[in-house]
């Protein structure tokens, strides 16, 4: 009787302290993975996914790098050369009667192997702040004849690829479209290939093909801007589609980058969420996936301009300079503040102080203001690495994250004391913002993945 008993009440104890230590033991994972597996698992699916997209951004980089084919650029030249040219507006030099005797000429022709340089569009010439104009923001017109050869084939007209700010085409003094909307009321948009039908009678005639662009008042100029920078194409049918097929893949490579990289910010704040409640970085997670939310949204805003119509350029201008660019550097410097155990109470206030005066700097237009809200987070940036070397853990892959993310958001700074911005791999523009965002969301997808671990200080 005793015996039974005492056997008993061994097995209770020893039931007790396994239930015990259950309790006290990490959760399982959903599938039944032990923790430090599912963390090893989560980092190698890291670094797997994100070799995939490298290895498909590079893939469309290379398709929409290549050079026009030369049997296409052989049935479809350029209308480059000589154009007439003149500043102002008058809706009636669309006309093919015009006398433009007494206008000035440009020069569309390219100088061999030109690009611009932001996406690296073929082909590319200074406008007509280089060509007597600087400064002048607004209206101008281009005039041209054209022959079109003799024939029973159907012609189109590309439109030119890079126009500041919006177009309109006009052939014998027919509107043909055009980018954006001019007018009273213009609404400019980003340019991206368009294709233009000529009439059906066209073939065998002459022609005076007439562009109408304009200018934004008040945005930012480059000193070669204005105009047209890469003239129009005439092109028979179906060569005009395919070319007009390679110049979108080439638009879509060059802001591919702009589209793969938000989507991996996205997919990192899911991750996120995911382990925040498992993470002994709570606060850190959280102030990430604002920082990424808003970086992501910034980066997209390029594609969408540059693709779409969706978005006119003095919105985009707008959003860039008053809300995405202050609050996602100041996101990130938040987010780092609570790397260290204990965030700085200091360091929070400064950031939202410089933050208020970003926003005026941006909205009144006052550099000396936007110069002392990016100066002021920098040095906060350092004050947080200096917290974090001395304190904080994992530091060497911290500070390495801290540094690329800087690098992404201070690329404008690093260029004006001549560090380079922006390469051509493949003849696609990357620039200097792009490749540090692409070390830095697996670095810090690997980072939060491994505020999980038991023992994480």
């Amino acid at each position: 009787m005793r015996t039974g008993t005492f056997d008993n009440a061994l097995k209770s104890i020893r039931r007790a302290q396994m239930t015990s230590a259950a309790e006290s033991a990490e959760p399982a994972s959903p599938v039944g993975m032990a923790p430090d597996i599912q963390r090893r698992v989560l980092s190698i699916w890291i670094i797997i996914v994100s070799l995939v997209a490298l290895g498909g951004v590079i893939a469309v980089l290379a398709i929409g790098g290549r050079p026009d084919p030369s049997e296409l650029r052989a049935a479809a030249p350029l209308l480059d050369g000589a154009w007439r040219f003149h500043i102002g507006d008058d809706p009636r030099w669309a006309d093919a009667n015009v006398d433009d005797s007494d206008w000035e000429t440009m020069d569309l022709s390219a100088p061999a192997s030109s690009h611009d340089g932001d996406v690296g569009l073929p082909n590319y010439v200074g406008g007509w702040m280089v060509h007597g104009h600087p400064g002048y923001q607004g209206y101008a017109w281009y005039r041209r004849t054209v022959t079109v050869p003799a024939g029973n084939r159907a012609w189109d007209v590309l439109g030119p690829t890079i126009v500041d700010d919006g177009y309109e085409l006009y052939w014998n003094g027919v509107r043909l479209g055009g980018s954006g909307r001019l007018g009273a009321s213009p609404r400019v948009v980003g340019t991206r290939p368009l294709i233009f039908a000529l009439p059906a009678d066209a073939a065998g005639t002459r022609a005076v093909l007439a562009i109408r662009a304009f200018m934004q008042q008040g945005n930012d100029a480059n000193p070669d801007g204005g105009g047209v920078h890469v003239a129009p194409t005439l092109a028979p049918r179906p060569e005009s589609y395919a070319l007009y097929h390679v110049q979108w893949w080439r638009t879509v490579a060059g802001y591919i980058v702009e589209v793969i990289e938000p989507l991996a910010m996205f997919a990192l704040i899911g991750l996120a969420l995911a382990i925040r409640s498992r993470s002994s970085r709570p606060g850190f997670i959280a102030f990430a996936c604002i920082a990424l939310a808003l970086s992501a949204v910034k980066r997209l805003d390029n594609a969408i301009v540059s693709w779409t119509d969706l978005m006119s350029l003095p919105t985009y201008a707008w959003l860039s300079k008053v809300v995405w660019m202050p609050l996602s550097v100041a996101a990130w410097t938040l987010t780092w503040n609570r790397w260290s155990v204990r965030s700085s109470r200091a360091i929070d206030g400064a950031i939202l102080l410089l933050t208020l005066v970003g926003i005026v700097g941006a909205l009144m237009q006052i550099a000396a203001m936007t110069h002392v809200f990016r100066l002021g987070l920098l040095v906060l940036f350092a004050l947080i690495a200096v917290r974090v070397v001395r304190g904080g853990p994992m530091r060497g892959m911290a500070i390495a994250t801290m540094a690329f993310i800087l690098m992404a958001q201070y690329a404008g700074e690093l260029g004006s004391i001549g560090v380079p911005t922006i390469w051509f791999p493949f003849g696609i523009g990357v620039t200097l913002t792009q490749y540090a965002y692409a070390v830095a969301i697996p670095l810090l997808a690997l980072l939060i993945v491994r505020t999980q671990y038991k023992g994480f200080s």
